[in-house]
């Protein structure tokens, strides 16, 4: 029997039906990327009302899909930190009706290691731990020591920005439309990567696994609008924007390389566990592959749809369940970061 989970952490409401055998029977997510296109960025309180509206119609959609009635669920699983708060409040609402109304155990889980569970859909067993984790995404850019599923040391990460969060100012920086990371990526192509030598913030900071890209958010902006320009300086278009593009994602792929080659070193794991929304960056995909083979070190990294936030990598949720988890209708929610979130099992 089948599982139902529930992803609404930020702006993206999903859900999915999940077997045991972790195969995944229907997933669906229903974006908001034009609600928050205008202020190119997430409006929590958007977000959350958007969810409201689509949350009981996706999990209509996930359960026909799966050819299954809510009849034959055997759980509920919902996406219980980190994120925002009201974002996070709708899902487990919903999650706790079906619950209730069925006679079902809930369980909660962390958004952090399901984004690094999905390389355990796309890979299977292939993938053993323990394992360095990186997570990418819009609102988190971490490294993880990983000893399980459910089990993941914090070393370090963004002190700033996270990755996602630069590609998508960037992106309004050169002109393009939100979300920035995909836009970054056309852009690029074609665009000299060695153009203009933007900053790799710590990245030969051997000390710490911390990143930043704030800094290099700043150096772009004074390349496409120096200082003294006036306000309404039109931003760069062809081959110019195509460089200045290359040359950002270079950057920032390379800040992240640095520090996962680091975390590599520092705890001896031969495989790396990647995940989140920045993950289906081709970029960083190949460069991360490259880096597994020059180090001998094998790289997991789904394919792009279980990297952006769904309710697939909520198959997680069985790693608790098959060990008789049950949170019962207590159950709540931890918004913010995932400093302390992916530590707790």
């Amino acid at each position: 029997m089948p599982i139902l989970t529930i992803e609404t952490t930020c702006d993206e409401t999903a859900a999915a039906v999940i077997s045991r055998r972790r195969e995944v029977l229907s997933s669906v997510v229903a974006s908001q990327e034009k609600l928050h296109a205008r202020w190119r960025g997430v409006v929590p309180e958007l977000a959350s009302r958007a969810h409201v509206e689509r949350i009981i119609p996706v999990i209509d959609e996930a359960i026909s899909r799966a050819g299954v009635s809510k009849a034959d669920l055997e759980a509920v699983a919902v996406a219980v930190r980190p994120g925002l708060v009201g974002s996070l409040l709708v899902g487990l609402s919903a999650g706790k009706a079906i619950a209730a109304a069925l006679g079902l155990p809930i369980v909660g889980y962390d958004h952090i290691l399901a984004h690094l569970y999905a390389c355990r859909l796309a890979h299977g067993d292939a993938l053993r731990y323990p394992c360095v984790g990186l997570v990418a995404s819009g609102g988190h850019t971490s490294l993880f020591h990983v000893r399980g599923p459910l089990e993941a040391e914090r070393l370090g990460g963004t002190i700033d920005d996270a990755a996602g969060e630069a590609f998508d100012k960037a992106a309004s920086l050169l002109g393009l439309p939100y979300p920035g990371g995909p836009e970054i990526q056309r852009a690029a192509v074609g665009g000299n990567p060695k153009a203009h030598r933007l900053p790799r913030p710590l990245a030969n900071d051997r000390e710490r696994l911390d990143m930043s890209f704030s800094g290099l958010k700043t150096a772009l902006r004074y390349l496409v609008r120096p200082p003294g320009a006036a306000a309404d300086t039109p931003p760069p278009e062809g081959r110019a924007r195509a460089d200045l593009a290359a040359s950002f994602q270079q950057a920032a792929v390379e800040t992240i390389l640095a520090k996962v080659q680091l975390a590599i070193d520092r705890t001896g794991c031969t495989a790396v566990a990647v995940g989140g929304g920045v993950a289906a960056n081709t970029c960083l995909r190949e460069s991360l592959e490259a880096l597994g083979r020059k180090r001998h070190v094998q790289v997991f990294i789904p394919p792009p749809a279980l990297c952006t936030d769904n309710a697939a990598m909520g198959a997680i949720a069985w790693e608790r369940l098959e060990r008789g988890d049950d949170d019962g209708p207590e159950l709540d929610v931890t918004p913010g970061t995932d400093r302390a979130a992916a530590n707790r099992r």
